[in-house]
């Protein structure tokens, strides 16, 4: 079963009790400039692919603070849909949905860029 958060604080707390970051990348669409919204989980998937810097990750994507991401997140109209907790388990599956779309995987999110670093998410 799975349970969908729309609210900041909801979205900070789970996303920090598995150790994940915020992070965003800019990508060039046909008319403008689109925003990728990803978590990552774990200081391996920060130190990835030599990493020549603290904010820049494999991909493109930035590490960007938490006020950042959530307001790019409330822009985009986007909520979490994560699974429901199991006891001793920090399960870090999550889909971007749309807030008002009843818990549908928004298209953005079914078809990242290529060379992006969608698994270390776990996004789909």
């Amino acid at each position: 079963m799975s349970r969908i958060l729309s609210s900041a604080q909801d979205i900070r707390q789970w996303a920090e009790a598995r150790a994940g970051n915020p992070m965003m990348m800019d990508v060039p669409d046909v008319t403008a400039t689109r925003t990728l919204l990803q978590l990552t989980f774990g200081q391996h998937a920060l130190n990835s692919d030599h990493n020549e810097g603290p904010d820049r990750l494999t991909g493109g994507f930035e590490l960007v603070s938490w006020d950042d991401w959530l307001a790019e997140l409330e822009r985009q109209n986007l909520a979490l849909k994560v699974n429901d907790e199991a006891p001793g388990v920090l399960d870090d599956t999550h889909e971007f949905v749309a807030r008002d779309g009843e818990g549908e995987t928004t298209d953005a999110a079914r078809q990242p860029p290529a060379g992006s670093t969608q698994g270390m998410g776990k996004a789909r």
